[in-house]
């Protein structure tokens, strides 16, 4: 029996250095999201395809559940479609949608993906002015057909990278204070107020990190993060992956055997305003600036063996915290006036959606992903840069990377002291939460990047 036993342990080490030695193994997966011509995107019907759209990203297998990483050139995905996305990408790669992170890079010539407010819109007598579901639907199933049939493609993963160049002429903080410190100016997407252009930067992440997977000496994928609204002009239907998009084609093209995934960093207070007058002539200035930063933070990439046990996924539930401004029957009677506009009946909806769905219990995941030294965070809504600022200054001996504007339901975060401040941001409009949010955030982050 005393054999049997030791023999039994023995078997059970065994395997487990078996289980250990195993590469990890990545599957990679890029999939069209360009919506066809007459359906809604951002603002107005989309009227010409400038550059398509795609929903892309990796899936890490290994000797823990997979984890699903996925970047979609939309504007947003909330609620139950931020749902559906993740339960679907879950299904196909055969893991749980706690281990699925999705993200959009928030171009603004993009659709929304919101079947929660549209419900109440159809419900209201409005289905398919903002939304287009079925569109959504067929993009969230063939991408998970495409990443259920990657799976089996997947390669072995020795070697982790990661670079970082500063960006310079393309970030600026949207929050101009005057000396009452209250928001005096928001400095857009695109300005053209000489106060607003010659105004410094402000608090911005000026650094754009690379984070790169490779087998051996070839690499597979790099993925991107960097904190900026991604519009140059926008708003007449010409549909585009923006100035983000196309600094990513960019470097595809430069390395046309390497898939190229950018995250949208906490980017909620961040725009090119500063550095762009909306003229057309921008854009690929624009792109051109970072897609150069791209290029800069691969060229310093450094590279680090990468096993199993460098590999750990941590989720971290929250609630945060409902303004003050969402109350059901103010809202229901705003959805209910004809008189009202449309645009006022979208606000309602995303705001009672929002509401429902807080009061009901459900919760955001924020996640972490640690891939030896480099930790990449995953956030909820317009996150202000102030947070993605916060998580490296948490762990400065780690590669610190943020993705932000994934549960997109919540709209804008702002920092505590930033609703006190005015500004479109912290508008009744633009977020559905209030100061309180920050310290549930930072307590999130800590646990998600404690050693």
């Amino acid at each position: 029996m005393r054999s049997t036993v030791l023999g039994v342990l023995m078997w059970g080490c065994l395997l487990s250095t078996a289980d250990a030695a195993k590469p990890i193994r990545v599957a990679t997966f890029n999939e069209d999201a360009t919506p066809p011509i007459g359906a809604p995107v951002a603002y107005k019907l989309a009227r010409s395809i400038t550059d398509p759209l795609s929903a892309r990203g990796i899936v890490l297998l290994s000797d823990q559940q997979p984890i699903v990483l996925c970047a979609v050139d939309w504007i947003g995905i909330a609620n139950e479609g931020h749902d559906l996305w993740r339960e679907k990408l879950a299904a196909a790669a055969g893991t749980t949608h706690e281990r699925v992170s999705v993200h959009t890079l928030h171009q603004h010539d993009g659709p929304r993906c919101d079947f929660s407010s549209e419900q109440l819109l159809a419900d209201h007598g409005e289905p398919g002015q903002w939304y287009d579901l079925a569109f959504c639907r067929e993009v969230i199933e063939r991408t998970a057909a495409t990443v259920r049939s990657a799976i089996p493609r997947a390669v072995p993963v020795t070697h982790i990278g990661h670079g970082q160049a500063l960006i310079d002429g393309v970030a600026s903080n949207r929050r101009l204070l005057g000396p009452d410190g209250k928001v005096k100016i928001v400095r857009y997407s695109a300005s053209k107020d000489p106060d607003a252009i010659v105004t410094p930067d402000g608090t911005i992440d000026p650094w754009l990190k690379c984070v790169s997977l490779w087998n051996g000496g070839e690499p597979i994928v790099s993925m991107t993060y960097y904190a900026t609204h991604p519009q140059s002009y926008y708003g007449e239907g010409d549909v585009t992956s923006e100035f983000v998009g196309l600094a990513r084609a960019a470097r595809e093209h430069g390395q046309p055997m390497q898939l190229h995934v950018h995250f949208n960093g906490a980017g909620g207070n961040i725009a090119a305003g500063k550095y762009n007058d909306g003229s057309t002539e921008l854009r690929p200035i624009l792109a051109d600036r970072l897609e150069r930063g791209m290029q800069a933070a691969w060229e310093a990439t450094v590279r680090s063996p990468l096993s199993n046990n460098d590999l750990e996924w941590r989720v971290v539930p929250v609630t945060l915290p409902l303004g003050d401004h969402l109350q059901a029957d103010e809202l229901e009677a705003v959805l209910s006036d004809k008189q009202a506009t449309a645009r006022d009946h979208l606000s309602a909806a995303k705001h009672l959606a929002w509401l429902q769905r807080t009061k009901a219990g459900r919760t955001i995941d924020c996640s972490s992903l640690r891939l030896g030294d480099v930790i990449i965070v995953h956030m909820p809504g317009e996150l202000f840069v102030e947070y993605q600022l916060a998580a490296q200054q948490m762990r400065p001996d780690a590669f610190v990377c943020m993705a932000a504007y994934g549960e997109y339901g919540a709209g804008y975060i702002g920092t505590d002291f930033a609703y006190g401040q005015g500004g479109y941001e912290t508008s009744d409009r633009a977020t559905r939460t209030k100061a309180g949010v920050e310290p549930v955030l930072m307590n999130a982050m800590q646990q998600l990047l404690e050693k």
